[in-house]
């Protein structure tokens, strides 16, 4: 099954949405537009998307908002944010939002289509991991690592319990001997020392 990939392109300026479908259908996509933040999210109600690009300024809800909110609700969505007035602080806010990218107008035909490439080619690996039947992982995780794991933590455990009073008695013995073998020595070393003056 060979579906489309979605694109949804949301700015005040349709040119900018005709500009995406133009080069991109031609390339195997379907593209969605919406003129404002509040139409791309009620857009989005009722179908997904393999990538998002926002404009930044827009009338009511700005391009930072929207990807703020799509994240939110769907994390693995792509989202590029798109815009004729870069700033350094845009970019460091749409990154921390979760932005999968940053790109300045005018924007090429090249531009669009890897672009788009890439942010969907990146946020494949990410679907296959959320797809995953994640429970059956946890299973086979607890399965097959953490009960060996257990069971030798309590065998050694319980070693240690009932070989703790004999370790500790074998260092009372030996500290004994231990001490008398460093006075001799120490002894010996001191007399050695005198006879070896004089």
């Amino acid at each position: 099954m060979n579906a489309k990939k979605q694109v949804l392109v949301i700015d005040d300026d349709a040119v900018v949405g005709r500009s995406f479908n133009r080069v991109l259908s031609e390339k195997g996509y379907e593209v969605s537009t919406a003129l404002s933040g509040e139409d791309a999210l009620q857009t989005m109600e009722s179908k997904d998307f393999d990538v998002v690009f926002t404009d930044i300024k827009m009338p009511g809800m700005d391009g930072l908002e929207v990807t703020e909110r799509i994240k939110a609700r769907c994390p693995w969505t792509p989202v590029v944010v798109i815009t004729g007035y870069g700033t350094q602080a845009n970019e460091v806010r749409a990154s921390v939002l979760g932005a999968n990218g940053f790109v300045r107008k005018p924007l090429t035909p090249e531009m669009i289509e890897n672009i788009t490439l890439k942010a969907v080619n990146d946020a494949a690996p990410a679907a296959e991991v959320n797809e995953a039947p994640v429970e059956q992982a946890k299973t086979e995780i607890v399965n097959e690592a953490e009960v060996p794991r257990a069971s030798n933590s309590v065998a050694k455990n319980i070693g240690l319990f009932f070989a703790s009073p004999f370790i500790a008695l074998g260092y009372v013995i030996a500290l004994p001997f231990v001490g008398f073998y460093m006075f001799a020595k120490l002894g010996r070393e001191a007399f050695i020392k005198k006879h070896m003056s004089e």
